[in-house]
């Protein structure tokens, strides 16, 4: 009687533990593509498998010590995964199963959280803390406050408008030598425009030159609707160009010695007074020192006592600084 290994070793045997071998592997491996699979309960035994594999994947991930190339790896696979999920729940319901999508539990930021621009690709586990990932769940800085008008009108004093330019006293010497320059200019100007003009040529362009080329035109033609701006003699011109241009050299020299630090700007600026009367610094510490006095007779002494005390000094004949100040009033508006 034969063994049973010698039964194994027949041709017939052999044959079918090979076609058993290769059914059991067509029954465990996974179609490609959902839409392969036509039997409702195949397609809800191969979304449990994903689901499975799944919770592996992401239960290993949460090793950071795995290295970032493989952790990218099974974010990979875990999002690939998840894509795979959905379409067999398509088919399953195309095949008249449950509608897992519907009744499925919400997928919390823990299971794994999507980043800005990134939509419907997830980190899971220590993925989230690589470098450039870690970046993108990172919250941008809100930024300053826009200050509206009435904020921006706060910072605004009287530099703004310029009323200090001329305090110091440079922008003026300085005004004053340019000024003197463009008398000197304009004046040779005219002189010898009125020359080319008596010669009976015409003359170049320049800065006296306020009217175009039509108006003169019209006023070579028409006489009495020549132009107001017509450049003649001016009697000032004999006044800047009967001496040298000592006048000019003097402001320029004052400007050069005023920005050098020179007496001449500390003349100005000693000379200079301000629009509105300042007080000094005698006068400022007197009615600091009458503030505070009259702080302490506020704190320390009641109405009837300081009443009774200048009630007293009017019987002696002691005026006291108020007192003095509305006499020089009253006396002011009796003079007016």
């Amino acid at each position: 009687m034969a063994r049973n290994s010698e039964k194994a070793m027949t041709a017939l045997a052999r044959w079918r533990s090979v076609f058993v071998d290769k059914a059991h592997e067509k029954a465990r491996r996974r179609p490609y593509l959902a839409t392969e699979c036509n039997d409702l309960q195949e397609a809800i035994r191969w979304r449990r498998d994903i689901i499975k594999e799944i919770a592996f994947k992401v239960g290993q991930i949460q090793n950071p010590g795995l290295g970032e190339f493989k952790l990218r790896d099974l974010n990979d696979e875990i999002n690939k995964l998840f894509r795979e999920k959905s379409h067999w729940e398509d088919r399953i319901k195309e095949l008249g199963g449950p509608d897992y999508r519907k009744d499925a539990p919400r997928m919390l930021e823990r299971d794994g959280k999507e980043a800005p621009g990134c939509r419907g690709y997830r980190y899971f586990g220590a993925t989230r803390f690589l470098p450039g990932v870690r970046e993108l769940f990172e919250a941008d800085p809100t930024p300053p406050p826009r200050k509206t008008r009435g904020e921006l009108a706060k910072f605004i004093d009287v530099d703004y408008y310029g009323y200090r330019d001329e305090e110091d006293g440079i922008v003026l010497e300085q005004e004053a030598a340019r000024e003197a320059q463009l008398k000197l200019i304009l004046a040779k100007e005219r002189r010898s425009r009125l020359a080319t003009l008596a010669a009976g040529e015409r003359p170049s362009r320049g800065i006296l030159d306020a009217s175009d080329d039509e108006q003169e035109d019209r006023d070579a033609s028409d006489p009495a609707s020549s132009s107001i701006y017509r450049v003649e003699s001016n009697p000032a011109d004999d006044e800047i160009l009967g001496g040298d241009s000592s006048t000019a050299k003097s402001a320029v020299e004052s400007s050069a010695a005023g920005a050098a630090g020179g007496s001449y700007t500390d003349k100005m600026i000693a000379s200079y007074r301000a629009h509105v009367p300042v007080p000094s610094q005698k006068e400022i510490e007197a009615a600091l020192l009458e503030r505070k006095k009259a702080i302490l007779l506020n704190q320390y002494m009641t109405d009837d006592m300081i009443e009774r005390a200048r009630e007293t000094e009017a019987m002696l004949g002691v005026q006291t600084d108020e007192a003095e100040q509305d006499e020089e009033e009253n006396d002011d508006e009796a003079n007016k």
